[in-house]
């Protein structure tokens, strides 16, 4: 099995950057247009897209946290998350003929559906 290791990123100016790079790429081609994500929460609080060490006391940001989308994925696959990817919506269907079923399928995802699931032995 491949071993993966986790980049450095205590004062890696490199590693930041090339996160940044990655995540304006990605914002900049989300499929979400009007969609602004929040910069502060509820309570008022500033919301960064990115904490770094300097954000968190008492953890080894390298080794438990990482980048987004990097190893070791504690904080998503994707270099944004559900910033700019929203959670899959899904709805199980399968049932009646094929036909029947790419109508719904076409319906569902003409609805906002972002996710199929499929059964093949229904």
């Amino acid at each position: 099995m491949l071993e993966q290791k986790a980049p450095p990123l205590v004062d890696d100016e490199a590693a930041l950057e090339r996160w940044a790079q990655r995540y304006r790429a990605t914002r900049a081609s989300a499929r979400r247009p009007g969609f602004t994500p929040p910069t502060e929460t509820l309570s008022g609080l500033p919301v960064e897209p990115l904490y770094t060490p300097a954000a968190l006391q008492g953890h080894d940001y390298g080794a438990e946290i990482g980048y987004p989308g990097e190893f070791p994925y504690t904080r998503g696959v994707y270099p944004s998350m559900y910033r700019d990817k929203v959670f899959t919506m899904r709805q199980f269907a399968g049932f009646g003929t094929a036909a029947e079923t790419n109508q719904r399928y076409r319906f569902l995802l003409a609805q906002g559906q972002t996710g199929l699931s499929v059964a093949f032995d229904m």
